[in-house]
């Protein structure tokens, strides 16, 4: 089988960041699990914090910029994916939700996904089951059970607390789950299709006749 892609998105807006974080420690233990499996894996992340702009500019005028086009390819030919955000206002982050919606309505379709977030107390946790799990399950990705909050207070003891309701134990959880539904599936081929530049001109002839 070929070499699995996991990519995996972070809207962390601060630097260092509690999400990137988070992120990083699911696609590592993720990682992990699919190499004891024998399943080779490559991991990219998306990190939004740097395509804000650009995020912007294609909500406004339709165009991605070069960057955000890279990244959205990168999400549609993901084998998996691992999306986390941090939480305001009992919800996802502005800015993960407007990525969210630059990608293909279908690009998401069937593919596993774990989804995470972040937020200062664990009463936020209600998010994930509230707001980011009905947000993929609209994209019809395929959701793995358990979700993974991390709240101010489980980076304490740096999340390595032995039982299953740590946090170390939450991500061990995920992860494996996110690798098992990953493991005996074949990967995708990355594809690089040409691209069709239409001049600006017939751009605007095109708008004309509507």
């Amino acid at each position: 089988m070929n070499t699995l892609n996991l990519v995996v998105v972070t809207a962390g807006l601060s630097v260092p960041s509690s999400t990137r974080l988070l992120a990083d420690r699911l696609a590592e233990a993720t990682a992990r699990d699919l190499r004891a499996a024998g399943r080779e894996v490559d991991v990219r992340v998306v990190e939004l914090r740097g395509l804000a702009r650009d995020i912007a500019d294609n909500l406004v005028t339709g165009f991605p910029p070069p960057a955000l086009r890279d990244a959205v390819r990168a999400v549609e030919e993901a084998d998996g994916l691992i999306a986390v955000t941090p939480i305001f206002s009992a919800s996802y982050s502005g800015l993960f939700k407007s990525f969210v919606d630059v990608l293909d309505r279908d690009a998401l379709t069937g593919k596993p996904v774990l989804i995470a977030a972040t937020g200062g107390t664990a009463r936020h946790s209600l998010a994930l089951e509230h707001a980011l799990r009905p947000l993929f399950s609209y994209l019809r990705a395929a959701v793995v059970p358990t979700a993974v909050f991390a709240a101010s207070e489980d980076w304490g003891a740096d999340g390595t607390g032995g039982g299953d309701g740590s946090l170390a134990g939450r991500i061990a959880r995920a992860a494996g789950e996110l690798a098992e539904s990953l493991a005996g599936r074949p990967a995708t081929p990355r594809t690089r299709p040409t691209e069709q530049v239409v001049p600006f001109a017939r751009q605007l002839a095109a708008l004309r006749a509507h």
